[in-house]
C-alpha cells in the first residue's frame, strides 16, 4: 500500500541514525541518505515537543533544491526531564549523571519529524512517557561503559540492556523512544 503510493517518489532520509534507517527499511521503502550539517540550536523559550518540531524543520532547511517528486525526511528526538532537555551526553561521566537523574523516575521522550517536498512541508511530533525503576550506580556504570550511549538522547537506548532491565513501563510508542514515531510517520506520509 505505502510502496504503491510512493512508487514515483524519491525518498531522502537526512539522518545518520541507524535506527531511523532500519525503520524505513522495515517499512520496505527505498530511500537514499543525504546528510547536511546544521547547528542544532533553538530559541531558549521553546519547551518539549516544540523543540523537536523546530529542530526537525531546521534540519530540513539546507535542502533548498528539492525536485517535485522528492520527499525529504528529517527527525529529532529528545528526553525531557524536570523541565529541561537531556540531549546526547558529551562524556561517559555526563551519561552516568543523566541516567542517575532518570533512575526511579518518569520522563518524556519527544520526537519531531519533518516531511518536505518542493511544494509542501508537514511537521509533526509524538510523545512517550517512560518509567525507570530505581537503578544502581553499578548498573548504570556497566551500561555506559559497555554500550557507550553517547549518540543517544538521554544517554540510553530503550532497545539495549538498560531498557531490558530498567524500563518498567511506557505510555505511548516504543519506537518513538528509539527515535522515530513510525506509526505517525506512516499515517502522515500516506497523506503527504
Amino acid at each position: 500500500m505505502l510502496q504503491n503510493k510512493l512508487k514515483n517518489k524519491n525518498l531522502i532520509l537526512a539522518s545518520g541514525s541507524p535506527r531511523r534507517q532500519q525503520f524505513l527499511k522495515d517499512l520496505d521503502l527505498d530511500f537514499t541518505i543525504q546528510l547536511k550539517e546544521v547547528e542544532e540550536v533553538f530559541p531558549k523559550d521553546l519547551k518539549g515537543k516544540k523543540i523537536v518540531k523546530y529542530l526537525a524543520q531546521l534540519k530540513a532547511s539546507p535542502f533548498t533544491n528539492l525536485k517535485e517528486n522528492d520527499i525529504l525526511i528529517t527527525a529529532d528526538t529528545i528526553v525531557w526531564h524536570k523541565g529541561k532537555m537531556l540531549g546526547k551526553p558529551k562524556s561517559e561521566e555526563e551519561a552516568i549523571t543523566m541516567l542517575m537523574s532518570l533512575s526511579g523516575k518518569k520522563h518524556k521522550v519527544y520526537s519531531g519529524v519533518c516531511l518536505k517536498s518542493a511544494s509542501k512541508e508537514v511537521v509533526f511530533s509524538n510523545t512517550t512517557t517512560v518509567f525507570f525503576r530505581k537503578l544502581t550506580k553499578e548498573e548504570i556504570t556497566f551500561y555506559v561503559k559497555k554500550y557507550k550511549p553517547l549518540d543517544k538522547a538521554g544517554s540510553y537506548g530503550i532497545q539495549e540492556w538498560i531498557g531490558l532491565i530498567g524500563v518498567k513501563q511506557i505510555q505511548g510508542s516504543y519506537f518513538n523512544v528509539m527515535g522515530f514515531p513510525v506509526h505517525k510517520f506512516y499515517k502522515e506520509i500516506l497523506k503527504f
